[in-house]
């Protein structure tokens, strides 16, 4: 059994989808980051960095309990536990690696800084703005140039593109219209309509 400590967040619900694709049976724990949640000490002890997501995997290698951090590190560790959605073949996998890092160092922070300036910023930073509305426009270019040679992100469906998906589906937080895009839009909607990805997009409910 999986427990899952999540929240209604872009990087929360990448964990929440790939455990509804694997079929993994998780309790789901909600972490409330707007009311400090995640600096609870017993959350600390399984996060130290005191964000959300986590998992405890308590049939972890060995048996023995174990608890994961990061939602990068969570997703790779689902899908070896599993052996889904991360390719065995050494060239596909490093494309589904390299993509999953591209969401992680590019698109999550760009994204999420262009929320912030956006939408949380107790007054306007025009530089702030410009800056991360046009990086993430950028970002939607290189998804877009490659989602027009493949049809996902490294090529078949993976755990890059459940980690990018979720961000994208906060497109209109970053302004961003999918239709400037075609093959992201295409993408998404492919992706939109798998029932798992429906299923882990509602947690926490």
């Amino acid at each position: 059994m999986i427990e899952l400590y999540t929240w209604t967040t872009p990087n929360g619900r990448k964990v929440s989808i790939m455990l509804e694709e694997t079929g993994l049976p998780y309790n789901v724990h909600a972490i409330d980051i707007s009311k400090g949640e995640q600096f609870r000490p017993d959350y600390v002890a399984i996060n130290p960095n005191s964000k959300i997501p986590a998992i405890i995997d308590r049939d972890g290698p060995g048996g023995a309990p174990l608890a994961v951090f990061e939602s990068g590190a969570i997703l790779i560790y689902l899908a070896e536990k599993t052996g889904k959605l991360l390719p065995r073949d050494a060239v596909a996998r490093m494309a589904a690696l390299q993509w999953l890092m591209f969401q992680m160092g590019g698109v999550g922070p760009m994204f999420g800084q262009a929320h912030h300036f956006l939408r949380a910023a107790p007054e306007p930073v025009p530089y702030g703005i410009e800056r991360y509305t046009k990086e993430t426009r950028r970002l939607y270019g290189v998804l877009d140039r490659r989602l027009g040679e493949a049809a996902y992100l490294a090529g078949d469906y993976s755990i890059a593109d459940i980690a990018t998906f979720p961000w994208v589906a906060r497109h209109e937080w970053h302004k961003v219209e999918l239709a400037e895009f075609p093959h992201v839009a295409r993408w998404y909607a492919a992706i939109a309509a798998r029932p798992a990805v429906a299923r882990g997009m509602r947690v926490p409910g």
